[in-house]
């Protein structure tokens, strides 16, 4: 023993250098960002016990491996997705010849969402719980077959017993029910949801459960998606979960804003494949036949297609989309979000629009429910506002809206934020529409919030102390993980 406590300083001389040059080619292999495998290659060779622990705890995209081990593969639900695309002439028909340029990102969507574009859909924006949660009761209460339900968040209180009372009678009237709750998401109130959910008779599970503290914010390979299926004909998605605070005549003192949809039409059976996929996944179910997908009948003229986004096999799909969205635009960028940590390429791709002369407008909460990642995003600021972006600060209630409308006829909906979070570490869902009459709703109702809105300049920006700019900074550091 006294021969290896004098011999272990070598031994760790000579172990040093082997495992510099094997983190080294880690980096090498695994970094695909120039300056950031650089950085990494400078600290573990200057700094290398530091360097190295570093690399190993943060370096090291352990969360997208993990998702990829996970889920390999889909379920295989295809066989009950319209096959029928968009044709030449149908684009046309609903893009006029100002609006033609937007047709591009038909081929983009049809080589990376993995769903085709569909025609015959009808898309009804619900503003706030106000109209979107009587929507979504009244669906429960009509079913006649199914009902398909995912939230991030299902809170117990006024508006969660609403809903678990619907379901329950639903399940009680013989209609399927399916239920899937995110874990994390579902600490957010006590008692849990589930609990009320199987006493009143619905099949209920949580997504990916595990041991974690309730009340922290941040965590990775959650389910964000927001998504309820009503016989597989009418579906609801967007960025609103199920708690009170999104009913102002439930609870005024706490009330956010937020942004709902109603679709019907060939669309909906890639919504409910989605749900399927995510259920089979947690309970292993697999939900098939005319009871979850029926014949889709075309309720309008607005085309679709669903967007799946998460760290497995769908990694960066929805960034891709957003970036070649930015690269097709010719006047108008408009976005709502409640977090805004937009990566690099999708910084460069706004200021690059915003230098074409296209109007780029982003409407941010003005007083965030996330201080840490409202510091890290004022802190970049700069770098868009610099380059003619503008960006606009929504006075109180919090606004928990996602959207995004291009040149009035292309919108994005659905539940992800601008940040790293939703496009890179958890599961999503969003749908792409083209339609100048919803496109045109939505300018509106972006216009009627911004009005409301405080622009933030560049003076403003510039005029804060210099704690404030080192905390915002600082922040900055951490928006890779928030």
């Amino acid at each position: 023993m006294s021969f290896l406590f004098e011999l272990w300083p070598y031994l760790l001389a000579a172990l040093v250098p082997v495992l510099q040059a094997g983190t080294t080619v880690h980096v090498i292999l695994r970094k695909r960002n120039v300056r950031s495998a650089v950085g990494w290659v400078g600290l573990v060779w200057l700094a290398p016990i530091v360097g190295m622990i570093a690399y190993a705890t943060l370096g090291v995209n352990r969360i997208q491996r993990k998702a990829q081990a996970l889920r390999t593969q889909r379920a295989g639900y295809d066989e009950w997705i319209p096959a029928a695309a968009v044709s030449e002439d149908e684009l046309r028909d609903v893009l006029p010849d100002d609006r033609a340029h937007i047709a591009s990102l038909v081929a983009l969507g049809d080589r990376v969402c993995g769903r085709p574009l569909l025609d015959g859909n009808r898309v009804v924006p619900l503003i706030d719980g106000e109209q979107a949660y009587p929507a979504m009761l009244e669906a429960i209460e009509g079913a006649e077959r199914s009902i398909s339900l995912v939230s991030y968040i299902f809170d117990a209180g006024s508006v969660g017993d609403r809903f678990v009372k619907a379901l329950g009678d639903a399940a009680s009237r013989g209609i399927e029910v399916r239920v899937l709750v995110d874990d994390v998401g579902a600490r957010y109130s006590t008692p849990r949801i589930a609990r009320s959910l199987k006493r009143a008779g619905v099949r209920v599970a949580h997504f990916m459960p595990g041991l974690f503290p309730w009340r922290m914010p941040y965590f990775n390979l959650r389910n964000h998606r927001k998504i309820m299926v009503v016989d597989g004909r009418v579906a609801f998605t967007g960025g609103l979960n199920i708690r009170d605070e999104f009913w102002r005549a439930v609870d005024p003192d706490h009330f956010a804003h937020d942004l709902h949809f109603r679709l019907e039409g060939p669309v909906v059976p890639e919504i409910q494949e989605v749900f399927a996929e995510d259920w089979t996944f947690t309970t292993r179910e697999r939900l098939e036949g005319g009871v979850w997908f029926p014949t889709p009948l075309p309720a309008g003229r607005t085309l679709a297609r669903g967007i799946s986004d998460g760290p497995d096999i769908d990694f960066e799909k929805l960034e891709t989309v957003l970036l070649g969205a930015l690269s097709v635009a010719r006047n108008s960028v408009r976005v709502i979000t409640p977090y805004f940590l937009p990566d690099p390429a999708l910084l460069s791709a706004l200021n690059v629009a915003a230098l074409r002369g296209v109007c780029v407008e982003v409407i941010l909460p003005g007083k965030g429910n996330l201080s840490l990642v409202q510091w890290a995003s004022t802190a970049q600021f700069d770098q868009l506002l610099e380059k003619g972006v503008h960006i606009f600060a929504a006075p109180q209630p919090f606004d928990h809206s996602k959207l995004m409308v291009v040149d009035g006829c292309w919108t994005l909906l659905g539940s992800a934020n601008w940040d790293p979070r939703s496009l890179q570490l958890n599961f999503e869902f969003n749908v792409e529409c083209y339609d100048v009459e919803l496109g045109a709703a939505m300018d509106a109702l972006f216009e009627e919030r911004r009005g409301a809105s405080n622009p933030i300049t560049l003076e403003a920006l510039r005029g804060r102390s210099f704690l404030v700019k080192v905390r915002d900074g600082v922040a900055r550091l951490f928006s890779p993980y928030l």
